[in-house]
């Protein structure tokens, strides 16, 4: 005679019973698997994975817990999510290079200055001529060292044109220093008066 389940003696009765426990640790099992490959397809810390995994042995509870607390999308999902932040970041980034930075004006890579605006957009290289970008240290085309030489020139220009202001006021004075220290010019002597003549009535 087959032992009895929960007390019951009927034999119909007592196979429900068995085949209802058996079902529940058959889920019971699946929950554990369950939970151990979702934890493993959204947490990426093995740590982590295994104490979820652990937590699960606790029939239904656990696995219940570990449903509230999960992570909301998967590793791969969040991967995919982080590429396209970057692929709209670069998208973004290209768009704002093939733009004007003063006025977004479209602009093409070879630009020299804005057709709109125009505003400086790269200089051109010394060797080849083709158009490079400021802060660059090396031309890519020729390979031609772009040294800080003009941007020192550049910046020493100023104060060049100063001193040749500073330059003209004292030219032009030279020639009025001269003219004051040029000597008189000589005036012609005065005739002496004529006396009128006597009257010959008087005489």
């Amino acid at each position: 005679m087959a032992l009895a389940i929960f007390g019951i003696s009927n034999d119909g009765l007592n196979l429900a019973a068995t085949l209802f426990v058996l079902a529940i640790v058959v889920v019971w099992l699946a929950l554990i698997v369950y939970t151990y490959l979702d934890a493993k397809r959204r947490i990426s810390d093995p740590f982590l994975v295994a104490c979820a995994t652990i937590g699960s042995f606790f029939p239904y509870i656990g696995t219940a817990v570990y449903a509230i607390v999960r992570p909301p999308e998967f590793l791969e999902d969040a991967h995919e999510r982080e590429l396209e932040i970057r692929a709209a970041e670069l998208r973004v980034k290209q768009l704002t290079e093939a733009s004007c930075p003063k006025c977004e004006y479209p602009v093409e890579k070879n630009y020299l200055r804005c057709p709109k605006c125009q505003q400086r957009l790269k200089d051109p290289c010394p060797n080849c001529g083709k158009p490079v970008d400021p802060r660059w240290a090396l031309c890519p085309y020729c390979e031609t060292a772009l040294g800080e030489r003009p941007r020192r020139a550049k910046r020493q220009a100023p104060p060049s044109r100063k001193r040749e202001r500073a330059a003209r006021p004292a030219t032009e004075e030279a020639p009025q220093a001269k003219r004051s220290q040029s000597p008189p010019t000589k005036q012609p002597p005065k005739e002496p008066a004529r006396e009128p003549d006597a009257d010959p009535r008087k005489a």
